[in-house]
C-alpha cells in the first residue's frame, strides 16, 4: 500500500442491482488510515449490502472499489483471501455457524485467511474475550448463547488479528451497556495504529458518545451515499 493513499476507495461504484437490490446509483467514498466514517442507514439489509461492497463481495456494474490500493474485482482467490484477512466485521445478522463452537466461529477467519499459528490465534482470541467480559472463550454453539453474549463474541471476532479495516454494522441494541466503553477503547486503539473504520448505524444515539472522534459523516439512502452535516 502506497503511503498517504486511501485505505478504502470507491469511485463511481454502481453495485449490481440483480445481486444486491441496491438502486443503481454511483457511490463515491474515501477512507484514509485511522479515519472513522459514520454511515447512517435505517435499513439493515441495505447496510449489510454496503458492508459487503466494502469487503469486495459484490459485483459492480461500473466503477472501481479498492482496498489497500488493490481493486477487488481484479484479484484472484489467494489475494482476496489475504485481503479479507485484514478486515474485521460485525454483521448485524450474526453470521454464525451453529454446527461449530463459538470459539471456533471467533477464530475461523484468522485460521483460514492468515498464516498466524493456531497458538497465536487462540492467545489473541482469549485476550480479546477477557476484554469484552468473557471469563474464557465460549465453547457452546452460538445458538445457545444469549443475545448479549453473541454481541460480545461478535466484537471479539471483529477485532481479531489487528485488522486494517473494521466494517461494523449496528448492534448497539444488543451490546451490554458495560461493554460500550471496552468497545470504544478497542476502536480507538485500532485507529491509533492506522485501522480505518466504517461504522454503519441506524440511530445517532448509537454513536453519539463517540461523536468528537468521528471525522466522516454520511447517510446511505436508496438514492445513494451522501455527506451528512452533523450539528
Amino acid at each position: 500500500m502506497v503511503a498517504n493513499a486511501p485505505l478504502l476507495e470507491m469511485r463511481e461504484v454502481v453495485p449490481s442491482f440483480e445481486e444486491t437490490g441496491l438502486m443503481p446509483a454511483p457511490y463515491d467514498f474515501r477512507l484514509m488510515p485511522g479515519d472513522c466514517a459514520i454511515i447512517e442507514c435505517r435499513d439493515s439489509g441495505r447496510a449489510a449490502m454496503f458492508a459487503d461492497l466494502c469487503s469486495g463481495m459484490v459485483s459492480l456494474s461500473q466503477g472501481t472499489c479498492r482496498f489497500m490500493g488493490l481493486e477487488w474485482n481484479t484479484l484472484a482467490d489467494r489475494q482476496l483471501n489475504a485481503l479479507r484477512g485484514r478486515i474485521g466485521r460485525i454483521p448485524r445478522a450474526g453470521g454464525w455457524v451453529n454446527m461449530l463452537g463459538t470459539h471456533i466461529n471467533i477464530m475461523m477467519q484468522q485460521l483460514y485467511h492468515t498464516t498466524d499459528s493456531f497458538e497465536d490465534v487462540v492467545a489473541n482470541a482469549t485476550q480479546l474475550g477477557e476484554a469484552f467480559g468473557f471469563p474464557g472463550l465460549p465453547i457452546s454453539t452460538p445458538d445457545r448463547l444469549s443475545t448479549a453474549d453473541l454481541a460480545r463474541a461478535a466484537c471479539v471476532r471483529a477485532f481479531m488479528g489487528r485488522p486494517d479495516l473494521l466494517v461494523l454494522e449496528d448492534i448497539s441494541d444488543m451490546l451490554p451497556s458495560e461493554m460500550v466503553l471496552p468497545f470504544l477503547e478497542a476502536l480507538t486503539a485500532a485507529r491509533d495504529r492506522g485501522c480505518g473504520v466504517v461504522w454503519l448505524t441506524r440511530h445517532t444515539s448509537s454513536w453519539s458518545v463517540y461523536r468528537k472522534a468521528v471525522n466522516i459523516h454520511m447517510r446511505l439512502l436508496d438514492e445513494g451515499l451522501f455527506p451528512m452535516r452533523v450539528i
